[in-house]
């Protein structure tokens, strides 16, 4: 893509996702998304009742009596943006590819970070770290995401959620909020990976699939490839015992990655491409207040 069509495409994205984080996000990702950290306020005298392991001791001994520590929550947040750029997100049949509408999600939540005075960060991943963004604050860091986003060209075609998983919790010190951005399309079992990163930070999960995953469509015979693999296949869409198959394989694998999420205590979400992510994020919003 020539770097005249990234920057009007930069500058669409962020005309539309920036209206949605003013508009229809406002309150809603402050509330859904508190800070977690405690940082100090003021001292005050001790009072009956007050935990004694806030005493701060340089303070009592100066003036011979006990004085405790007063914290108040952070509101201020990191934001992380782990964002899925395997093969298997080069696909849409309506509307939009898969990849297309993460962008846009990615990008509404980034500037709804912002307009709360977070930073936000981003890790791209596949089967290896593709490329990691520090987070930071503002208007040109949001835009260098976008761009990013919009232009980046992974080096493999495959995915490793455990990967992700484990680096954003040895890369990340202090707790911070991550949503992680994928089809969940052949993944291994990452329960545990999961459930390792989410008790260090609030994970995130917006799953993002196209209709022709969860159905066929009756149009014969279909060459499908793998994205990832490259494997091909010829397929008899005709047939209801195929299209059957292939209906329950996506229950199946929808059923294992509720069960994932909801043993890792995860709050998730499901969009279709063709369907309003707006809705979906205000219901994720809403399911955490």
């Amino acid at each position: 893509m020539e770097t005249s069509e990234i920057l009007k495409k930069v500058r669409q994205i962020e005309i539309k996702t920036h209206g949605l984080s003013n508009n229809i996000f406002a309150g809603q990702y402050h509330s859904a998304f508190k800070g977690r950290g405690m940082s100090f306020s003021e001292v005050r005298e001790y009072q009956y009742g007050d935990d004694i392991r806030d005493i701060d001791w340089n303070v009592t001994a100066r003036f011979n009596r006990p004085y405790i520590k007063i914290y108040e929550e952070e509101r201020e947040l990191t934001v992380m943006l782990l964002v899925d750029v395997s093969g298997s997100l080069e696909f849409g049949t309506i509307k939009q590819l898969k990849r297309d509408m993460v962008t846009e999600i990615a990008a509404t939540l980034a500037f709804s970070a912002i307009e709360n005075n977070d930073k936000i960060g981003v890790i791209f991943f596949s089967d290896k770290i593709e490329k990691f963004i520090p987070p930071q604050k503002g208007r040109k860091h949001i835009l260098f995401i976008i761009r990013e986003l919009i232009d980046f060209k992974p080096e493999s075609r495959k995915t490793d959620i455990c990967l992700v998983l484990e680096y954003l919790t040895n890369v990340m010190k202090r707790r911070c909020t991550a949503f992680i951005l994928s089809d969940f399309i052949g993944h291994s079992d990452f329960k545990q990976a999961l459930t390792i990163a989410n008790r260090k930070h609030d994970v995130v999960a917006v799953q993002v699939f196209d209709r022709r995953l969860c159905e066929l469509p009756n149009i014969g015979l279909l060459k499908i490839k793998d994205a990832e693999t490259g494997h091909e296949q010829w397929i008899d869409t005709s047939s209801v015992a195929v299209r059957n198959a292939h209906h329950q394989w996506w229950l199946k694998m929808q059923a294992k990655l509720k069960e994932t999420f909801t043993k890792s205590n995860v709050d998730s979400v499901s969009v279709r491409t063709d369907q309003d992510y707006v809705i979906a994020l205000i219901n994720l919003f809403a399911q955490r207040n």
